[in-house]
């Protein structure tokens, strides 16, 4: 679902993801997508100087949410905030476990999109589900996780 009508990428869809990321993070998205079905990502590129995509080459995703563990509204609150660093045609990447996040990302996207204010929301893959166990982001402990919902948002221009 888009709260878009046709101007986004269609699936598969190339990622690239921004320079700006640290390890930790571009692992997490990579590690995360390739949970994905093969249908929905085309190329998951590292940008780096010599390698800057083209407007109409995929989306950028500048930043992470992991929200694994997390309960309802956290993954929400979290990309709020995230979402304050997040440019202009650059995407926040989202992974969450819990089933409430689903509605709220959507519904949070859907109104940002209706109000066409400067800080308008597409949102490209919704709640591509993956069954998995999951080490947690705490290293001392594991937690097992039966869906992850992943989300691509990219901040779109209001014209």
């Amino acid at each position: 679902m888009s709260t878009d009508n046709n101007t986004h990428p269609a699936a598969p869809y190339q990622l690239n993801l921004a320079q700006d990321l640290t390890a930790t993070e571009q692992e997490i998205i990579i590690t995360h997508l390739q949970l994905l079905p093969s249908d929905y990502i085309k190329k998951v590129q590292k940008l780096d100087s010599s390698a800057i995509p083209l407007t109409d080459s995929g989306v950028i995703i500048k930043q992470v949410v992991d929200g694994r563990g997390l309960a309802c509204p956290m993954p929400l609150l979290k990309t709020k905030v995230a979402l304050r660093n997040v440019a202009i045609n650059e995407a926040l990447y989202i992974i969450a476990t819990d089933p409430n996040s689903q509605a709220d990302i959507v519904a949070f996207c859907q109104q940002n999109w209706q109000t066409k204010d400067s800080s308008c929301l597409q949102l490209l893959v919704n709640h591509s589900t993956t069954k998995t166990n999951q080490p947690s982001t705490d290293a001392s402990d594991t937690a097992s996780f039966d869906t992850i919902f992943h989300f691509i948002i990219t901040k779109t221009d209001s014209n």
